[in-house]
């Protein structure tokens, strides 16, 4: 793969840290990626109009981002520099057969893959970690086979445990509000410190409302998606006023272009005197 470059890197800020990136991924990539540990950081594709979130459609980014390769070799490099990976139970309810790990994405650059996990001291395929409420999970489906925590309320915990694989551990809330804090504090206990949330736009806009995102990949695609009469699309924070409680700031990082494709790498921040409580609901 050495000298093919997926991505055009249009700008990046100096001093950004590096990982050790084999040659392949990093002429792919069009440059470095890397992370000042320990970090949450979340990839989300974006149609032009800003929706992000097609209710009732399976693999939406796919559709959005109109099938992009170099789409989904971005996931894939995301996925493969993190430690663990979060999602909701409404997306694992939304991709049937995902199992969320970079050779599931880009399968052509699995050994690549492969070699910069071992190089950055990971195991092999990033912790899965599936954020559910209501414990509406499907046990047939391949990601809840493979060993993934499941954090549920721990009213909902004695029939997941009946009925999920016994590779599957969890982790236990009270009530039915997660702490999102309490949750990255139980991910760092155990050595999860490179944090990707792919949980999607609702679970995203409470971590900027709460401070806790420090970047945010963004994909904009040349597509555009439309709103129909019942509405129901959305972009990527809904259900938090981030103008009326102080408006999330952005530092752009990268910008890097594949066709019409843009991606977008961005640091976040929101003032400490405008933070809000860490109880949401999922």
């Amino acid at each position: 793969m050495g000298g093919r470059s997926l991505l055009e890197m249009l700008f990046q800020q100096e001093g950004l840290p590096e990982y050790p990136l084999p040659p392949g991924l990093r002429s792919m990539y069009g440059g470095g990626l890397g992370f000042q540990e320990p970090v949450l950081y979340a990839n989300l594709v974006a149609s032009l109009d800003g929706v992000v979130t097609v209710p009732g459609r399976a693999h939406v980014g796919s559709t959005l981002s109109a099938h992009s390769s170099a789409d989904r070799f971005s996931m894939a490099l995301l996925r493969a520099c993190a430690d663990a990976v979060v999602i909701g139970a409404g997306t694992l309810r939304d991709s049937p057969g995902s199992l969320w790990t970079a050779e599931r994405a880009y399968p052509k650059l699995a050994s690549e893959f492969s070699s910069l996990r071992q190089s950055l001291g990971r195991v092999a395929v990033p912790q899965l970690v599936v954020v559910t409420r209501s414990g509406d999970l499907d046990p047939s489906h391949p990601a809840l086979r493979s060993g993934p925590l499941v954090v549920a309320p721990e009213a909902r915990a004695g029939d997941l445990r009946g009925r999920l694989h016994g590779a599957t551990s969890f982790l236990t809330y009270p009530g039915s509000q997660l702490d999102w804090r309490w949750l990255l504090a139980e991910l760092k206990s155990r050595r999860l410190l490179t944090v990707l949330s792919e949980a999607g736009p609702r679970s995203t806009g409470q971590l900027i409302e709460l401070d806790l995102l420090d970047e945010l990949f963004l994909t904009l695609a040349p597509t555009v998606a439309g709103e129909p009469a019942d509405g129901g699309r959305g972009g990527f924070a809904p259900g938090v006023d981030l103008l009326g409680s102080g408006a999330a700031r952005a530092r752009m990082l990268a910008v890097r272009r594949a066709g019409d494709h843009l991606f977008l790498r961005y640091q976040l921040q929101r003032p400490a005197q405008q933070r809000s409580p860490a109880n949401l609901t999922m």
